[in-house]
Formats: structure tokens, C-alpha cells, sequence
């Protein structure tokens, strides 16, 4: 029998793999065996071991198209191995570092425009991924935020979204995120670490920096939020299954969950993890902004109660709530329902900014 990790990821996680490129079949084959949280993370390294031969072997018969797909395929095997996975720091370590290779090879072979940008910030180095969209001098920018599990590697389906309407992106690992969190653990302030790389993106010429928006997903929901709150150059933002006060809710986390939250954060007790937790709230922050937000929940999502995102829309002056009955957390499993329309309406609002 699996145990109550393993049961938990087949139910909750499906959606989200298969939404973000990792093939059905592969979710099913590779979770189908399993009975131990202990053995997810090799389960998932060996399936991106898998694409990343098949990339191999089709880059060596000259095939870029389909190397540079199995190398997604790749990348988010090794992401999706070890995101929540706690169990051992070297292991975590190796695989996130697999995918942030399989994902360069990705970029090299299916989008030349893709760029890795560093941004230093408070002593650290922050990392983000810049794509463009072809044949535009001076693009608009959306800037695009991951929660506590993800990363910049898991974008790469979203990102098309947005290139697809004309729009650059910029994935963004921030404080305790990905590879800025080897150096920097989870800032409440978020508009701090997202003022650091506006300033570095705002001055590039071949983006526009008077257009420029933002998406945050999970608890980059409420990233996004904060940092439009403080940050004027964001001119636009969309929040996807973002709670409200963090804090209210990390008392009922999974045991993965609140290990991953206890590390990104640096803390080492329960007591300082949930006083931490409780900073991560939005209570008088959102009267602040003034740009147009769009606020996406599921009132499935069995992490963050539907509850909070109608406490963001109100409190927000120019907010749009967009609830779905049927959707589960970061409407994953609606993406076709919401992605698309929300880079649409980010395309207007961005698009009317001269």
C-alpha cells in the first residue's frame, strides 16, 4: 500500500504535472509503482534521465525540434523529483541542479532569444530566465512568480502563453526559491527583491519598461500582490491560488509542505516557523494598489481556502475576481479556462500603456 505522501501526490498533483508539459502517461507510469515518499525523487530523476538520452539521441541526428522538447521533459522530471522532497539535501541539491541544465539545453535548442539573468540583491545573487518573442524590438515584460514549491524551470509551458501574445517573460527564482534560495531564504517584503531585478530589466533596450506585468501562482500569488502594492513599474498583475495571510495556514500543512516552508524560510522550530508564516500576510497592503488586478481561484483548492481570494478582491480597489467552482489549487486543472484569458487581459492593459 502507498503511503499517506504518495496517496496524497497521485490525488492532488496530476494537474499540475501534465498542465506544466510532463506527459500523462509518465505521470501515471512513473507514480503507478510507487508505495514510499522515500523513493520519489530517484523515481523522477530516472524518468528525466530517460527524455534526457531520447534528447540526446536526437540531437546527435540533427533533430533540435525534438531534442529540445525531451530536454523540458527532462527538466521537469528532475523539478517536479524534488520539489517539496526534504528527505535529503544532497539528492534535493543534484536534482535541482539536472534541471536547471536540462532546461538551459531546452532553451538553447527550441528559443535562442532565452537568457539567463542574475540580479544581485541584499548579498545574493537572484536568478530568472528571460525569453522574447520574436520580432519585436521593445516588448512589453511579464514578470512571472512561482509559490514555495516551484521554480523558474517549471514555466517554460506558461512562458509560451505570453511569447505567443507578444509579451517577453522573465521567470523569476526569488528569496528562498530555486537557486536564489542556496543563498536567500523567503522574503516577506517581496517588493524588495522584485525592485531589484525591475531595475535591472527596466533598463534593458530590448524590453519596455513602461509596460511591464506581473503573474504569481500559489504563494507567489501573494508575492505578486505585495510587490504590485509597492511597486509602481508593475503596471498590471494576475494572482492564481494566492493566500491571503500565510500564516493562518501553516499550521495545517502536510509534513513535506511545512519542511519545505521551514527550509526556504530558514527556520529550525515549529514556533519560529509559524511566527515566520505569520508576516506573510496582505491585511493592510492591498488598499495601496492602483493598477487593475485579476484574482483566479478554485473553491476545490485543498491548500488555500476560496475564502481568502475573496478577502484579496475586495480589499483590492481595482480588483476582478475570477472563481471556479470546479477548480483545484492554482486552477490547475482549468488551465485552458484561465491562462490564455489571463495573458489576454494582461496583453490589453499592457498594450494601452503608452
Amino acid at each position: 500500500m502507498p503511503d499517506v505522501e504518495i496517496t496524497s501526490a497521485v490525488a492532488n498533483w496530476g494537474p499540475r504535472f501534465t498542465a506544466q508539459g510532463v506527459d500523462p502517461s509518465d505521470f501515471a507510469r512513473v507514480t503507478g509503482p510507487l508505495e514510499r515518499w522515500a523513493d520519489w525523487l530517484d523515481a523522477w530523476c530516472a524518468n528525466g534521465d530517460l527524455h534526457a538520452g531520447l534528447a540526446r539521441q536526437a540531437e546527435e541526428a540533427g533533430r533540435s525540434l525534438t531534442a529540445g522538447q525531451a530536454w523540458v521533459r527532462a527538466a521537469l522530471s528532475y523539478h517536479f523529483g524534488k520539489f517539496v522532497w526534504m528527505l535529503d539535501q544532497a539528492k534535493h541539491r543534484s536534482a535541482a541542479d539536472r534541471a536547471v541544465a536540462a532546461m538551459a539545453h531546452a532553451h538553447r535548442l527550441l528559443d535562442p532569444t532565452a537568457e539567463r539573468v542574475e540580479v544581485a540583491f541584499d548579498g545574493a545573487t537572484m536568478v530568472g530566465n528571460l525569453r522574447r518573442p520574436r520580432g519585436a524590438d521593445r516588448p512589453p515584460l511579464v514578470v512571472l512568480i512561482a509559490g514555495l514549491d516551484s521554480t523558474k524551470e517549471e514555466f517554460f509551458a506558461a512562458e509560451n502563453v505570453f511569447l505567443a501574445r507578444g509579451m517577453a517573460t522573465f521567470s523569476l527564482d526569488g528569496p528562498g526559491q530555486g537557486e536564489t534560495g542556496y543563498s536567500a531564504t523567503i522574503r516577506p517584503d517581496f517588493e524588495a527583491p522584485a525592485a531589484a531585478a525591475l531595475d535591472v530589466l527596466c533598463a534593458r533596450r530590448d524590453l519596455d519598461g513602461e509596460r511591464v506585468g506581473m503573474m504569481g501562482v500559489s504563494l507567489g500569488g501573494y508575492y505578486a500582490a505585495r510587490a504590485a502594492a509597492f511597486e509602481p513599474r508593475i503596471r498590471a498583475v494576475v494572482v492564481s491560488g494566492g493566500p491571503y495571510d500565510y500564516g493562518a495556514l501553516i499550521r495545517d500543512r502536510a509534513p513535506h509542505s511545512l519542511a519545505t516552508f521551514a527550509h526556504n524560510s530558514g527556520t529550525t522550530t515549529k514556533e519560529a516557523t509559524y511566527e515566520f508564516a505569520s508576516r506573510l500576510t496582505l491585511e493592510g497592503v492591498l488598499g495601496r494598489l492602483t493598477q487593475p488586478m485579476v484574482v483566479v481561484f478554485g473553491q476545490r483548492d485543498r491548500l488555500v481556502p476560496w475564502e481568502h481570494a475573496v478577502r484579496v478582491a475586495r480589499e483590492a480597489p481595482h480588483a476582478d475576481l475570477w472563481m471556479f467552482e470546479e477548480g483545484n489549487h492554482v486552477c490547475m486543472n482549468l488551465t485552458y479556462r484561465w491562462r490564455p484569458q489571463a495573458a489576454d487581459w494582461l496583453a490589453e492593459r499592457l498594450g494601452e500603456i503608452s
